[in-house]
């Protein structure tokens, strides 16, 4: 089996301006967050991005990122809305594509199936129809019913976050749900996936069954071990949320001076960086509880 080990990088050095890209997770929930920043770090703009948005959408839109958004949502879970995010869409100029999860996950199942659209009840009757004028309903060919037609919502570039992985790229999920990161995978050209740990084949059914490997080798480009890559997302079970660090994010975004300050301390350097500054703003803030 080919060894599928990269850098972050390497992963981002291959995604270009103006592409699709998706990214797994849900929320503030096992988000690709070190592939993000390394986007962050890039020159990449114009993106279409693809996402049950968190932190990863309002990080990239505030950096200038991100031409058009397909979402179903963009929260942050214990804290409902993503203070970039909001503060974009209400200054426009950001093209907003928004479905019902329904719909979302339904594009997502056309676009793995190799399919041009599916049908589904969800969005019938709602004002998602009359926000999205593209989209079709069709009738059966069976009765007289008739469904919301969500075309294949295609990605050229998926990003995941993941708990292990081996070297060829057989990806092992081991919380409480995946997500529909095996959709993403499987509608999209090339994935990425960073992962907490990399470890040999013949190791992955330690820590679970045969049921947790959701995403097997033939869908993924490259694997990235990037330790504590999902946060200040969850990583069930490896960790939870940083909550005390998502209310910083929060505060600081809301502040122009303070958001400028979040990013020279946090966002200025490589991922070691941050995640030394990341020690050291919880070493600081127990200090202070002392």
């Amino acid at each position: 089996m080919p060894d599928k080990r990269m850098k972050l990088s390497d992963a981002v050095a291959s995604i270009e301006s103006g592409m699709t890209i998706g990214i797994g997770g849900w929320g503030s929930r096992r988000k690709p967050m070190a592939i993000v920043r390394e986007l962050l770090r890039s020159d990449i703009k114009d993106l279409t991005v693809v996402s049950l948005g968190g932190p990863d959408v309002g990080l990239l839109v505030a950096a200038g990122k991100v031409r058009k958004l397909i979402y179903g949502f963009v929260t942050l879970d214990s804290i409902p809305l993503d203070p970039l995010f909001t503060a974009a869409r209400e200054r426009g100029g950001l093209e907003l594509q928004e479905y019902d999860e329904g719909m979302f996950v339904t594009g997502l199942r056309a676009a793995a199936n190799r399919l041009s659209f599916l049908p589904t009840l969800a969005g019938m009757g709602s004002d998602v129809l009359a926000a999205n004028p593209h989209l079709k309903t069709i009738k059966s060919p069976y009765s007289d019913d008739e469904y919301v037609a969500v075309p294949a919502i295609t990605m050229d570039v998926a990003l995941i976050h993941a708990n292990r992985s081996d070297t060829a790229g057989n990806i092992q999920f081991l919380g409480p749900d995946p997500y529909f990161d095996d959709l993403y995978a499987m509608a999209a050209t090339r994935t990425f996936v960073s992962t907490e740990k990399i470890v040999p084949t013949e190791n992955l059914l330690d820590e679970g069954s045969f049921h947790t490997l959701m995403l097997s080798r033939m869908y993924v480009t490259g694997v990235i071990e990037t330790p504590k890559g999902a946060h200040f997302t969850t990583c069930e079970p490896d960790y939870g949320r940083d909550e005390l660090f998502q209310k910083h994010y929060v505060a600081s975004a809301k502040d122009p001076a303070a958001w400028d300050a979040f990013n020279a301390e946090f966002l200025s350097g490589d991922e070691d960086a941050f995640q030394a500054a990341v020690e050291r703003f919880h070493a600081e803030r127990e200090k202070s509880h002392v």
